[in-house]
């Protein structure tokens, strides 16, 4: 028999009964469904995981101020990053591959205008700041240097904070206050979403210096960032900031380093390996369901061979060979959970896109659909694996029956 004579007997037989082809194939459809869903959703959180993580670029280095002690969680040394550490860490010889090194200092406080006010995410920062987040304004503009020196009562806004004070708009140029002092809207952000440090659509950005004289009273950055010129030069970035921070701390032993430096790129490296873990971990647990499928279509096929007795006795009388039964049985199987791989992916897809979008409306962040190709290959390997090894056994029962033997049967 040829490969089309083998697929048009495999569909009719299965067709013959309907209603049971369906219910065998439902462990299939569902095992493949859930491991398509699975996949998808796990892409999806893994590229907003990576997007918040990678939100200042791979070629990042921020420098934490503390230092880790052992045993109970605890760091001392929170204000160790000062004004003398920006200035080192700034000039060419000390970290020759740094692009921009910049300041950041953060808190949250009440923002108000007239009779509308909203709890926004502050941030004092320099002038280069939208060099390495990408945030240019799309109305006024940035903050200069010249304000950064003169502690300029200036501020640029988030999208959403600009809707919450300004429903009828008009924010550019207006003067809003923060704990009762005023500052003038020179630059409003466009909807940006949050990265690994900043939450640009709730945000305010003022000069750090205006900062730390006006709001929070300190002399200290919470975090001090470095861009590098090129990925290639991170590691010796990492040694020349580690070298320049325990020269103006006076640290001769690095045991006693009063900062920590966290690499974005490895970050990002590190979380995407775990979630591809976690998202394997599940599909593999939503595969068991595969299992249960391929025994159940071993089962029916037993009940088939039973059933079509006579049928292959009158085969076997009229010519057809062991090896012709056992291939047309072991079709059927392949093809049964085949149809069920197919209705899976199909399933899985139209879920994981629902429950996609679903999720973009009712949360506040973005969440992309990703159709998961090496799942949508998995789940058609898988299925024909298990149609093979599950129709070995009812195809073999079919094809040692006598054929004077399977006549009689009745």
């Amino acid at each position: 028999m040829t490969f089309e004579q083998y697929l048009q007997t495999s569909l009719s037989a299965l067709k013959r009964n309907r209603s049971r082809t369906g219910l065998t194939i439902l462990g299939i459809v569902i095992g493949i469904a859930a491991i398509i869903l699975i996949m998808s959703l796990g892409k999806g959180a893994q590229k907003l995981i990576l997007s918040q993580v990678q939100g200042l670029g791979t070629k990042s280095v921020v420098v934490v101020p503390g230092r880790q002690l052992e045993g109970p969680p605890s760091t001392v040394g929170l204000e160790s990053l000062k004004k003398r550490d920006l200035e080192e860490l700034s000039k060419p010889y000390n970290v020759p591959h740094a692009a921009h090194v910049i300041p950041l200092i953060f808190g949250n406080d009440i923002t108000e205008y007239e009779s509308e006010n909203f709890r926004a995410q502050i941030y004092g920062s320099s002038d280069q700041m939208p060099v390495i987040f990408d945030a240019d304004p799309v109305e006024g503009m940035f903050f200069s240097q010249d304000d950064v020196v003169g502690s300029a009562n200036v501020v640029v806004i988030g999208s959403k904070v600009n809707t919450e004070l300004f429903p009828n708009g008009g924010g550019l140029g207006s003067r809003i206050k923060i704990k009762d002092k005023s500052f003038k809207v020179v630059g409003i952000l466009p909807s940006k979403g949050a990265s690994s440090l900043i939450n640009f659509d709730d945000g305010v950005i003022i000069p750090y210096t205006a900062a730390q004289n006006y709001l929070f009273g300190t002399k200290h950055f919470d975090r001090i960032l470095v861009d590098v010129d090129t990925e290639a030069n991170i590691d010796i970035t990492i040694e020349d900031v580690k070298q320049t921070l325990r020269m103006t701390h006076d640290i001769d032993d690095p045991t006693k380093d009063d900062f920590s430096i966290v690499n974005q790129k490895d970050l990002a490296d590190r979380v995407g390996v775990i979630t591809t873990a976690l998202t394997y971990f599940l599909a593999a647990v939503a595969a068991i369901s595969l299992l249960v499928g391929g025994i159940g279509i071993m089962n029916i096929m037993l009940v088939s061979v039973t059933e079509r007795t006579r049928e292959i006795g009158l085969r076997k009388a009229v010519g057809a060979t062991t090896k012709n039964i056992l291939l047309q049985f072991l079709f059927e199987s392949v093809v049964l959970t085949l149809l069920g791989g197919i209705i899976g992916i199909i399933l899985g897809t139209t879920a994981s896109f629902v429950a996609s979008v679903v999720i973009g409306r009712l949360a506040s962040f973005e969440w992309t659909f990703i159709f998961p190709i090496g799942g949508a290959v998995l789940g058609i390997v898988v299925s024909t694996i298990i149609g093979l090894i599950f129709g070995v056994y009812p195809a073999r029962q079919a094809a040692r029956k006598s054929p004077i033997e399977a006549l009689r049967y009745e």
